[in-house]
């Protein structure tokens, strides 16, 4: 069972003793036979790359393009393969001055994913075929493409069902010319039997086995204390109601997946991948904090049944179609961030099926996580082994409330720093809505909640259309991290290079940054010149960055700082305090451009 484990960790010993060449052979890597050959024909080629690139055209980007070509029963592992397990490909590109990626590679067919149990159980992906990885390009103005070409280098390390060859860094040079054809990855060898009947209800039982235990996967919970509340106030009433009643939760729990399966079918979105989507992220931050507030009594979900009322004595308040229904759409959303055991696998299956097959196997999962519910709905003598409702139920729902609030917390830590501050704005913008309509007395006129509602509405919105437009921004300027050494390297090599010395507690640093340095102009000069920038962040303490301070006569920030590189003994020019876009411009100007290599 290890021998795959030995195999690549001979191969990672191995790798450094082997030529780096295009295109990567039995014959180089084993010319004698042994431990890493295992093909018939030690002539063959395993895996070749090769690159391209185009221009850009009116309202497309250039795009830059590197293709790997493996051989039939051979594969290599994706870019995003997680470390502890197989060695992952990796891309390396050299790009001429002018040129810069706007975005990560990105494959063209998604690889396949499994649960390898000779790595423990680390999720696999792998490639077969052929791949084509494509990246967004950027020219600055002036820039031929066509007299370019750009260097790089695939690093990759070719499997087969038996064992690996040594990683190996396979050079490629691409020039301007026509996109690949979008090449589709050969089906892998059991193609067949994988769509047999015994393969498809394997499938099936387990995807209807990972539902099930989604069930108790901790991201749903919260959400599954509020059915456990509903079960409680379900004793006592007709066997047709609470089957009625588990059966709408049901739906509204399956409805999600079959929303799922559909974006899966048509825009290849794989389960969870829609936490991948910044807005999606924000927007589930927002639900599950006033979901929180709401349990915690702040206000309450207008959908009877949904939560409760906030006081113990109103916990009876029946459970209807509606609020069963939005339970079982919560409950599921919730989920998607979680992936249980079998889930890994019968997705990974999923690749490169039928959309009949991707709507099945997702209706199974929600079958399965929706199974306890309808259980209990056609079997409501089950209800009588839960705890008798009571007052303690108002406290029970207030745990879950901050265990909802604990939710806020792990979505944070999926959020990218830009969207942390306005996420938190928009957040208060929230509170202060549900405050304000929980506040309404509920013997209010129809007017007067009306009234409200639409404050509580207003309110949000302006603070969250404040929180994405004033305090939202990420910065345009290629900056890198400030030493004296990458100081001294870059005047060394010739560079023009500008210094703003800021911190996150600095007011005036980030309005200098967001209204003078963070602009298009500037970002255009500084490309066009081949300025070097660097950010000193001050935000924790750093002596080194204190002395860089002190050493141009200031103990303060902000400050933007520009080195001249000709000549080499023309002075440093600062910029002080509150500064304009136009003294960044002309500063620039001042300093001149780096020198020609």
């Amino acid at each position: 069972m290890h021998r795959l484990r030995i195999l690549i960790f001979l191969s990672a010993v191995l790798a450094a003793a082997l030529p780096a060449v295009g295109q990567f052979s039995l014959d180089e890597a084993n010319p004698s036979g042994g431990l890493f050959d295992s093909a018939p024909s030690r002539e063959k080629s395993v895996v070749s790359v090769q690159g391209t690139f185009t221009a850009p055209t009116e309202g497309k980007p250039g795009e830059l393009f590197v293709t790997a070509k493996i051989e039939p029963g051979w594969h290599i592992y994706s870019i995003a393969q997680p470390s502890g397990g197989p060695i992952a490909t990796r891309i390396t590109v050299d790009l001429p001055p002018g040129v810069r990626l706007t975005n990560e590679f990105r494959p063209s067919v998604a690889p396949d994913k499994k649960l390898e149990p000779v790595f423990d159980n680390i999720m696999v992906e792998t490639h077969h075929g052929t791949v084509v990885w494509r990246a967004p390009l950027e020219f600055a103005a002036g820039v031929d493409p066509s007299t370019l070409r750009i260097e790089g280098a695939v690093t990759v390390q070719p499997c087969d069902a038996n064992s690996c060859l040594p990683p190996r860094e396979l050079p490629f040079t691409a020039m301007l010319g026509p996109a690949p054809l979008a090449a589709s990855r050969a089906a892998p060898e059991g193609a067949a039997e994988r769509l047999s009947l015994h393969t498809v209800l394997s499938q099936l039982l387990f995807a209807f086995l990972g539902g099930l235990i989604l069930n108790i996967m901790p991201c749903v919970l919260p959400v599954i204390s509020l059915k456990l509340l509903a079960f409680m106030q379900q004793a006592g009433e007709s066997r047709g109601r609470v089957f009625a009643l588990n059966v709408w939760y049901s739906i509204g729990l399956i409805s999600v997946f079959m929303v799922l399966a559909a974006l899966a079918a048509t825009a290849g979105l794989a389960w969870g991948e829609q936490f991948t989507l910044p807005w999606f992220k924000v927007a589930m931050t927002g639900l599950v904090f006033v979901m929180a507030l709401s349990f915690l009594g702040v206000w309450e979900i207008p959908i009877p049944g949904f939560v409760g009322a906030g006081k113990a004595g109103q916990l009876q308040t029946r459970e209807g179609p509606a609020g069963a229904f939005f339970k079982g759409v919560f409950t599921t959303i919730l989920a998607t961030p979680c992936s249980g055991p079998f889930l890994g696998p019968v997705f990974g299956f999923l690749l490169g099926k039928p959309p009949f097959l991707v709507y099945g196997i997702f209706a199974a999962v929600g079958l399965g996580m929706a199974s306890p519910y309808l259980i209990i709905g056609a079997f409501p003598k089950l209800i009588r082994y839960l705890p008798k409702p009571g007052g303690w139920m108002e406290t029970f729902k207030q745990l879950m409330g901050f265990l909802l609030l604990a939710t806020v917390i792990y979505l944070f830590s999926t959020l990218t720093m830009p969207y942390f501050l306005p996420t938190m704005t928009l957040l208060l913008g929230l509170w202060i809505a549900c405050w304000w309509i929980g506040r309404t007395p509920a013997t209010a006129t129809p007017q007067v909640k009306a009234t409200a509602w639409l404050g509580a509405i207003i309110v949000a919105v302006l603070v969250g259309r404040l929180a994405f437009t004033v305090l939202f921004w990420e910065p345009i300027i290629p900056w890198q991290p400030f030493s004296p050494k990458a100081l001294q390297q870059a005047r060394a090599e010739g560079k023009t290079v500008m210094v703003d010395f800021t911190a996150d507690w600095c007011p005036n640093c980030k309005t200098n940054s967001r209204l003078a340095i963070e602009k298009e102009a500037v970002l255009e000069l500084v490309r066009a010149n081949g300025v070097a920038p660097l950010i000193a962040d001050w935000t924790d303490k750093s002596p080194v960055i204190k002395k860089a301070l002190n050493d141009l006569g200031y103990n303060s920030i902000p400050l933007l700082a520009i080195w001249p590189a000709q000549p080499a003994e023309k002075e440093v020019i600062l910029l002080p305090d509150l500064i304009s876009e136009n003294q960044v411009l002309k500063a620039l100007k001042e300093a001149g451009p780096s020198k020609p290599r």
